[in-house]
C-alpha cells in the first residue's frame, strides 16, 4: 500500500537536531527584518523578551533567554524539515506493517486511518515548531476522534499510532523526539485515549 507518491529511503539520515548547536551569534547575523517579525509571531516568548527591551539593550540574563530561544527555535526547524522530508520513508513501513497486522481489512479502511495520522504528524510538527500545544487542540478537537468514532476504527488508529511512534524512534535522535513527543503524547491522547474512555 503507498501511502504517499514520493519513493520511501528507509535509510535515512538521522536529523541534525541532536549535531553541535549553531552559536546564537551566528543566528543573530543572519536575522533579517522579516526574519525577526516572524520569530516574534510564532513565539510569544521571544516577542515578551523584545518588548520588553524594545527603548534599552537587553540585560544579561535576558541575552542568554534570547540565545537560548533562538537556538531551540532552530532545532525545531530541523526536525520540521526532516519530518516533512523524509514523509514517505517514516510511513510506507508503517503502512506496510498495518496491512500484516489486518490482512482481512479493507484497503481503504486501511489507508482512511493512515492518512489520519499522515495529517496528525504534520500537526504535532507545525505545533512544535510553533512551540504550541493549542494550535495542535484546535487543529485535532471534534475532527480525528469524531471520524474515529463514527467508522469504529479505534483499534486500527491505535496500532497506526504505536508503529507511527516505533518508526520515529527509529529514525530520530533522542533529542529530537525529546521536543516532538510532548505534542504525539498530546494527539494520541486526544485521538485514542479519550477514545477509549468514552
Amino acid at each position: 500500500m503507498a501511502v504517499v507518491s514520493q519513493q520511501p529511503t528507509v535509510n535515512s539520515p538521522q536529523p541534525t537536531a541532536h549535531s553541535q548547536q549553531p552559536t546564537a551569534n551566528s543566528q543573530l547575523t543572519f536575522l533579517s527584518i522579516t526574519d525577526y517579525q516572524l520569530i516574534k509571531i510564532m513565539h510569544p516568548e521571544i516577542e515578551a523578551l523584545l518588548d520588553r527591551a524594545e527603548n534599552r539593550f537587553l540585560k544579561g540574563e535576558e541575552l542568554i533567554l534570547f540565545k537560548r530561544q533562538i537556538a531551540t527555535l532552530s532545532q525545531r526547524l530541523k526536525i520540521y524539515e526532516f519530518l516533512r522530508e523524509k514523509e514517505a520513508s517514516i510511513f510506507q513501513p508503517v503502512a506496510n506493517k498495518l496491512q500484516e497486522t489486518f490482512p482481512d481489512e479493507k484497503e481503504e479502511t486501511l489507508e482512511r486511518s493512515l492518512k489520519h495520522w499522515l495529517l496528525v504528524l504534520r500537526y504535532c510538527a507545525m505545533a512544535m515548531l510553533l512551540n504550541d500545544q493549542n494550535f495542535l487542540e484546535q487543529r485535532l478537537l471534534d475532527w480525528v476522534s469524531g471520524i474515529v468514532e463514527a467508522h469504529q476504527t479505534t483499534k486500527i488508529e491505535a496500532t497506526v499510532c504505536n508503529l507511527l511512534q516505533t518508526r520515529l524512534k527509529e529514525l530520530l535522535s533522542e533529542q529530537a523526539r525529546a521536543i516532538l513527543q510532548p505534542f504525539f503524547d498530546q494527539a494520541k491522547s486526544m485521538i485514542i485515549d479519550q477514545g477509549n474512555q468514552e
